[in-house]
């Protein structure tokens, strides 16, 4: 991630390596000159090969944002490198976010060797790749983008963890309800719309047990009423959920953020 000045402060992100090229993501502030913003950032990092801008929210069925070519190549297919493994995307096909490097890294400490994980929303599967490279524990991704999915499949082979990880290109509502019981965790990083899932992400766990890593965006009462969601659906179901914590993974906009809470699952304990 990058946040340079030339001469105003101008916010980007930098997705790729020097071996196969980068691209900057940027917002423009008002009042800056976009050619000479993407000047300056290609003079500052020479291996970036385009400039895309921001041009409007996330959108869509898959959550991509619109990027528009401010300079540079129309190709902007990458290979990111991060913590000793790379994905490969293309940001204005598929979700990618480079500040959330140190968040997979924490959630792939948080997994045990021998865990079985199920990945919703895997997008590009950074976060498998992650768990893959650090832990001795299978994953499964599911993915609804057949872009990303496509991509998905690519990192496995690029990061050789074919025999760890294993994605499916499909719908999270249709595809888990044929292993629930199986998982030891769930990983549900998408902020907009995991609460949706809930049930499913509870279902899955094996006896009824196990941790969810959930995210989700809001204000400062975001945890609260992501733990009242977890409660009441897991009451439903004769489980309880324990929160364990919550992190703020990245700030959207002034006093509201995504957010990542954990909870511990099991059946629910009847005194």
């Amino acid at each position: 991630m990058g946040r340079r000045r030339g001469v105003r402060r101008i916010p980007y992100d930098l997705i790729g390596s020097r071996e196969s090229g980068a691209v900057a993501v940027v917002e423009i502030p008002e009042g800056v000159d976009p050619d000479e913003a993407a000047r300056e950032i290609m003079r500052r990092h020479p291996h970036v090969k385009s400039i895309l801008l921001k041009a409007g929210a996330r959108e869509g069925e898959f959550r991509v944002r619109p990027l528009e070519l401010l300079a540079g190549s129309e190709d902007t297919e990458v290979i990111h490198k991060e913590h000793g493994y790379r994905i490969k995307v293309d940001p204005r096909l598929v979700y990618f976010s480079p500040r959330e490097a140190t968040e997979r890294q924490l959630i792939a400490e948080s997994v045990r060797d021998g865990e079985l994980v199920l990945l919703m929303f895997a997008g590009a599967g950074p976060y498998a790749i992650a768990i893959a490279k650090r832990r001795r524990a299978q994953v499964v991704g599911i993915e609804l983008n057949p872009v990303a999915a496509r991509y998905f499949q690519e990192n496995i082979l690029i990061n050789r963890v074919g025999h760890l990880v294993f994605p499916i290109e499909g719908d999270v509502a249709y595809v888990t309800p044929a292993m629930y019981g199986r998982f030891d965790r769930v990983v549900m990083p998408l902020p907009k719309g995991a609460y949706a899932f809930i049930g499913h992400a509870l279902r899955a766990l094996r006896g009824g047990k196990g941790i969810i890593h959930f995210y989700y965006w809001g204000g400062e009462d975001a945890p609260l009423e992501a733990i009242r969601m977890f409660r009441r659906e897991a009451a439903s179901m004769g489980l309880e959920v324990l929160p364990l914590g919550s992190r703020i993974v990245s700030s959207y906009a002034p006093r509201v953020s995504k957010i990542r809470i954990d909870f511990l699952v099991r059946p629910l304990r009847v005194e």
